[in-house]
């Protein structure tokens, strides 16, 4: 089945969240606290996407395939200063069934052209440095810029940045 990358929607809030609950239950056992992976709930995501896709402060991307929402990214400016890089990639996830199919590509690609479109030059994205998905980013031409260690449900977990100099090799 063909998957198809597009702009997100209002309507499409239920099925990023979904995704997104789905996906951090099966990328984050033995990394994040199971009580936390328990604890996340798909309404409270889904009104949380509805928020920000009404308000278009960010660039939200989905992959659909049979017209379901299977993955998703979001990115727009840097949150958090790091060197001379303007741009970050906030998030994506893709269902387990989906990974590993290229879409995931689709959407980083994608989502670099949307950025470029705008006006950006570089792209930062913070992962926990236990999440497999490092390679990913890696194999993209990501390289790490930055550590540091946050708190997800009570324990302390390193993250790292990968940075991308320049947006146009991503395209």
């Amino acid at each position: 089945m063909t998957v198809m990358v597009r702009p997100g929607r209002v309507k499409d809030a239920q099925g990023i969240a979904s995704v997104h609950v789905e996906s951090w239950r099966t990328t984050y056992p033995r990394i994040v606290p199971e009580n936390y992976l328990a604890s996340l709930d798909v309404a409270v995501q889904a009104a949380r996407w509805r928020d920000q896709l009404r308000r278009r402060t960010m660039h939200i991307l989905v992959a659909e395939e049979a017209s379901r929402v299977v993955g998703f990214a979001s990115g727009g400016k840097l949150r958090e200063a790091i060197g001379a890089y303007d741009a970050e990639l906030y998030a994506i996830y893709l269902l387990q069934e989906n990974q590993n199919q290229g879409v995931g590509t689709l959407l980083v690609r994608r989502l670099a052209a949307d950025l470029s479109t705008s006006g950006f030059k570089s792209l930062v994205v913070w992962v926990l440095k236990k999440n497999p998905a490092v390679a990913f980013y890696s194999r993209l031409g990501g390289s790490q810029i930055a550590e540091k260690r946050i708190d997800i449900g009570g324990l302390e977990l390193d993250e790292i940045a990968l940075g991308w100099s320049s947006l146009k090799t991503l395209l």
